[in-house]
């Protein structure tokens, strides 16, 4: 903190003392301001009123931080609002600096914020001078000028020049200075109208009571002044101090517009940096008018006599917009010439020299950048650069997270250089704290790096790398060297965010030959990367803003919904949970935003809006269409959705009537499309299957052994079967690889396809049946045998899964659809329960049998149906579900068996007698107790739990299963039809694009085909735009 002696009157040397007061700030802290704050309000009332400190603490510090180089001018005192300064400003040091913040001196670079004391009236007796143990450093104190001397030197601040944006360049500008009031006296609202009146703008911390909130109540409504003045300063005036009062808030109303108002109860502290920025704004824009309000200035003016605060007079005739903006007079008097790499440099030249500080997102925040993006936006908007240099504002307001900037831009058609994705993600999604090579980070940067550790290095460590290495080189040749490869590394950072998303949803990779937007593919970011972008940084109202830019808005968002759902759980692997749910609640909201589509484009166009679902699209390099992506990754709201249902009508029954009778007759009137529904296959592979569990339930009650087998009907139930199982077989592969899919599943990597296709229950029992009856088969025929028992049990239990497989049929059965999924639910409750029963039956089981058969040697002797292992669960086992065992477990049943221990070592089928044991008694009452009591109503519960768990959500799981069965059966031939037609699909492939059949239609019926794909295009394009409107109707009314 720098302590300024200014106690020299006003008289005489009065200029001179202020600008040697100036200039020896200037020398002290080796700045000049890019922002200055001057806090007054230090008040002598009697009458203290609480109020919300810590949020103008904050909102303070963070305007500072936004402002580049920031000077805080205050009075100094030990009380007060100078006391609150001096708290926020030492909090500032121990956040910014922690431990060494008393080692960073003042003029320091990186301590930005400088704090200033403009010494204040002498101090009143008991009030003790502040001594330098404060955290920050200072330069001595000094009491004894007063009010008049602060507001000469804030006048004189406001008055001198500023190289704003580059100090290459002669761009100047003037000092922003705002004076902030809190709290105050009648001296403070004294001040407040000087202020006023050299038109410095003013910003009143509403609810800080005293004069600020007098001056407000003032603005709203006159008549409450003497009845106000006495409560909030609780002193008695005479008629001479009210009139002064009077006068100075008089004053004050007349220049309202020049005051903004921050309320400390109810607005963000960010936003104090916005409120300012717009003062200054305002201030500057008016002076002209201000001017000649206050010193009636005739209308003959000379533009070459122009004060230092004030704005040029245009020269052109009439009214007219153009040219008359702020920064572009500024611009002519500083004789800058507006070219493209003028404008270029001007604007890198702020972000690199002078205010480094404020577009560094460590200090950076949704109200940042007020000043910057409004004299910059408007230098290259009239110098009709916009779109050339325009995308370095992008670039800012994207790390500063400045929604209403980054709209603005980018409706003007201004675009992101590739050049700058990699210094964004460097700067948001890295981070700065953590190396990337140790794995103790727990933020986004390691989140991605466990996902993909080559395409996180290229996103978040890289660039920085490259830029240090420039840094600390002065070779040559290495300069070249790492300049070569920051260049190549914007196109691969595009990619890498690319590749990362992809691997998140393992999708392979699909190349998209369409340009978005008409964007240069070399040097501009399509929308869809700053969206990417977004979603790793997790920006939400970004990613909105560049949603909406976006194509294929259905398939996008859900796409979003997708990528954000992934990270939110591996964010919840690492305990990261505050990331985790705010990722979780950001992916709810794109898929809110999807559902919000379909509802209304359902409404306005029901055709389209059922055809959107299968309109397939690349994004990200992933290609999919809505409902089989919203499928793939466990959309059930969507999948559930009205338009997903009719879609999968449409699928189901062929384009045919959705009716029984209708869909019958159909068979006689166009038997084509009647045979290829899937509903009609669906039907007759079932019937099929039937067919084949008589057959197979024939073959296993009266012909396993060959004595019965000789008979010829045995035959040919059994080869009925093979056949049967081969087909079934070979259309379960292609259902779990794609191999013959024409529909978008067929686009994912081979291991996700096999692990979505084991998530389904239905599809483990197929495999379990196949690989018991494979089992039998080769029982059967290489291990004959003259029983075939082996085979037998292998050929029953084959048949049982078989049976349970059946059950599947009624899964598209509204009603019996949702028992089902109850059933399949409750299994998995039922095998956790049994995992974690398996504990406790194996504690007590090696319990009862080393008490009652003590030191037992032959455990695993034998063979092994005679193992000890099967006693030690026997017993426990059958005591859930009641089994007492009293008398054995009291070692008084002693038949069938016996207690000569040569006998039962040499033989393990004779059974050990028991001893008894009290004790096992005792655990074994405690156990059923503990069983049947607990456990087992623990899995009723669980049950319970379920059961209404799926009834409330009945429709939508059934519905999700259902979409299962219609997209199977659309490629599906019922077995074992389809192997007469297996050669003809693999070597043709009629369901993929590009097939024989395809280019033979093409070339026989080539107009036909022709206007079905210009009918098509135009259908999709229509689709296109209809999503976007949608998407912006959703968005003005949510």
């Amino acid at each position: 903190m720098l302590e300024v002696n200014s106690s020299t009157g006003r008289h005489g040397g009065e200029v001179q003392e202020v600008q040697r007061t100036w200039e020896n700030i200037r020398e002290n802290v080796d700045s000049t301001p890019t922002m200055v704050f001057s806090v007054i309000g230090d008040s002598d009332s009697f009458v203290p009123k609480p109020w919300a400190k810590t949020v103008f603490q904050t909102a303070l510090i963070e305007a500072a931080k936004s402002g580049g180089e920031s000077w805080i001018l205050y009075r100094g005192h030990n009380f007060g609002v100078s006391e609150i300064i001096r708290e926020a400003y030492g909090n500032y040091g121990d956040m910014e600096f922690g431990t060494d913040s008393k080692k960073v001196e003042l003029n320091e670079k990186k301590r930005h914020i400088k704090l200033i004391s403009i010494a204040g009236k002498e101090s009143h007796e008991g009030m003790q001078e502040f001594e330098a143990e404060d955290k920050t450093p200072e330069y001595g104190i000094n009491f004894g000028a007063g009010e008049d001397f602060l507001m000469e030197f804030e006048k004189y601040v406001s008055e001198q020049e500023v190289s704003f944006f580059s100090q290459k360049i002669d761009f100047k500008m003037p000092v922003p200075i705002a004076i902030l009031v809190c709290e105050g006296d009648i001296e403070t609202i004294a001040h407040t109208a000087g202020a006023l009146i050299n038109k410095l703008p003013v910003i009143i911390m509403k609810g800080s009571g005293k004069a600020a909130d007098l001056i407000l109540d003032y603005l709203e409504n006159n008549d409450l002044l003497r009845k106000k003045a006495s409560l909030l300063f609780g002193i008695r005036f005479d008629s001479n101090n009210y009139e002064k009062l009077k006068g100075y808030l008089d004053t004050i109303k007349q220049k309202e517009d020049l005051i903004g108002v921050f309320d400390v109860n109810t607005d963000d502290p960010l936003m104090l940096s916005n409120i300012v920025g717009e003062a200054v704004v305002s201030c500057w824009a008016m002076e002209k008018i201000l001017t000649e309000e206050n010193q009636n200035q005739s209308k003959n003016v000379d533009v070459n006599m122009r004060p230092k605060t004030a704005i040029p007079n245009s020269q052109k005739n009439g009214i007219t917009i153009t040219g008359s903006s702020l920064a572009w007079k500024l611009l002519r008097r500083n004789s800058v010439r507006p070219a493209e790499d003028i404008m270029n440099q001007l604007l890198k030249d702020y972000k690199e020299g002078s205010r480094v500080y404020v577009l560094n997102p460590k200090y950076t925040s949704p109200a940042s950048l007020p000043l910057y993006f409004y004299f910059g936006y408007q230098i290259v908007q009239e110098s009709k650069l916009l779109k050339q240099c325009g995308n370095i504002l992008l670039f800012e307001a994207l790390k500063a997270n400045r929604c209403d900037y980054v709209r603005v831009l980018l409706d003007q058609g201004v675009k992101l250089k590739l050049e700058n994705l990699p210094e964004l993600y460097e700067q948001t999604v890295s981070c700065k704290d953590c190396k990337f090579k140790v794995d103790d980070c727990l933020h986004m940067q390691w989140i991605l790096k466990q996902i993909e550790g080559e395409h996180a290095k290229n996103l978040c460590h890289k660039h920085r790398s490259y830029i240090k290495k420039l840094k600390e080189t002065t070779d040559t040749k290495k300069i070249e060297k790492y300049t070569e490869k920051t260049t190549k590394l914007h196109t691969s950072v595009a990619d890498a965010a690319k590749g990362l998303c992809r691997k998140i949803l393992r999708y392979k990779e699909t190349e998209d030959e369409s340009t978005e937007n008409g964007g240069d593919k070399n040097s501009d970011a399509k929308i869809s990367d700053i969206l990417l972008w977004a979603l790793f940084a997790n920006r939400r109202e970004l990613a909105e803003i560049c949603w909406l830019r976006s194509e294929n808005h259905l398939l996008t968002g859900l796409v979003c919904s997708a990528v954000l759902q992934k990270l939110s759980n591996k964010a919840g692997n690492v305990k990261e949970q505050i990331l985790s749910n705010d990722l979780l609640e950001h992916s709810k909201i794109f898929e809110q935003r999807c559902i919000a589509i379909m509802d209304r484009m359902y409404e306005e166009n029901t055709k389209h809006a059922i055809d959107l679902m299968d309109d397939e699209a690349t994004i990200w390099g992933i290609h999919s269409s809505p409902l089989t992506f919203a499928y793939e990754n466990f959309m059930y709201d969507v999948v559930a959705h009205t338009c997903s249902q009719k879609n999968m009508n449409k699928q189901w029954y062929n384009n045919l009537a959705p009716d029984l009778k209708p869909f019958l007759k159909s068979a006689f009137r166009k038997p084509k499309k009647f045979f290829t529904a899937p509903l009609t296959k669906f039907v007759y592979n079932y019937i099929m299957f039937f067919s084949m569990l008589v057959m197979y339930s024939a073959f296993v009650l009266t012909s396993i052994s060959t004595k019965y087998y000789v008979q010829d009907i045995a035959r040919v139930f059994e080869y009925y079967v093979y056949f049967w199982g081969a087909g079934d077989f070979i259309e379960e592969l292609i259902s779990c690889f794609g191999c013959l899919e024409s529909r978008g599943r067929s686009h994912r990597g081979y291991y996700s396809r096999m692990k979505r296709y084991l998530y389904d229950f239905w599809n483990v029992v197929d495999l379990l049946s196949y690989a018991l009856l494979i089992t039998a088969l080769f029982v059967r025929h290489f291990h004959p045998s003259e029983t075939f028992t082996i085979a037998r049990r292998m050929f029953s239990l084959s048949l049982l899964v078989m049976y349970l497989r059946f059950l599947e049929v009624f899964l598209i059965h509204r009603r019996m659809g949702p028992t089902l999924i109850m059933i399949k639910e409750m299994l998995k409750d039922l095998f956790s329960f049994l995992f974690l029963a398996m504990f406790v039956v194996f504690g007590v089981g090696i319990y009862y049998h080393a008490n009652l058969w003590p030191d037992h040697q032959t455990i695993w002797s034998g063979d092994w149906t005679n193992w000890r292992i099967w006693t030690i669960i026997y017993y426990p086992y059958w005591q859930l579900y009641g089994e007492s065992f009293s008398d054995f477990l009291q070692g008084e049943d002693l038949s069938d068996c016996t207690n000569i221990t040569s006998v039962w070592e040499a033989d393990p089928s004779i059974d050990r007698c028991p001893q008894e044991d009290w004790t096992v008694l005792a655990v074994s009452a405690f156990y059923m107790l503990f069983s049947n009591l607990l456990l087992v109503n623990l899995v009723i519960a669980m049950f319970s739990y379920t059961f209404e768990r799926v009834q409330n959500n009945a429709e939508k799981l059934w519905r999700f299963e259902r979409y299962t069965v219609i997209n199977d059966y659309d490629w599906r031939i019922p077995s074992p039809i389809n192997l007469i037609f297996l050669p003809y699909r693999f070597c043709c492939c009629p369901g993929r694009k590009g097939c024989c059949l395809h280019k033979c239609r093409e070339c026989c019926c080539e107009k036909a085909v022709k206007e079905e794909k210009t009918e098509t295009e135009k259908a999709l394009k229509y689709r296109k735009n209809f999503q976007k409107i949608t998407a912006f109707k959703i968005r003005n009314n949510m």
